[in-house]
């Protein structure tokens, strides 16, 4: 079992940035792939970001190449997120995700443990 804790979030206005952290308990993370996701109001949770066991290999949605950057430490018990150039089409709730086949596919499907998730809210 691994539980997730997601922080970072918070009020920010357009332009500006935020951290966003994941921290792990229960198990290592060091051989699952890591994702963010979000969810705003009314609408599908979506994929943002994922990064293999490796460290080495990343994806970004489309709406966030660029200006995102998914990474993790070195002991694999946390996982970040740095948004910057942050939108007001930005703002939602943002969930962390761990797979446990380490493939870091984008679908929600994939992710078999979820934080509790952490809002961001981009004012413009």
């Amino acid at each position: 079992q691994v539980q997730l804790v997601e922080s970072g979030g918070g009020l920010v206005q357009a332009g500006g940035s935020l951290r966003l952290s994941c921290a792990a308990s229960g198990r290592t993370l060091s051989r699952y792939a890591m994702g963010w996701f979000r969810q705003a109001p009314g609408q599908e949770r979506e994929f943002v970001a994922a990064i293999r066991w490796t460290g080495t290999n990343t994806d970004y949605a489309d709406a966030v190449n660029g200006r995102f950057t998914i990474s993790r430490d070195n002991a694999k018990v946390a996982v970040y997120l740095q948004m910057n150039s942050l939108k007001p089409e930005d703002t939602a709730v943002y969930y962390c995700a761990a797979d446990l086949f380490g493939l870091g596919a984008r679908g929600v499907s994939n992710y078999e443990f979820w934080g509790q998730g952490t809002q961001v809210t981009v004012s413009s």
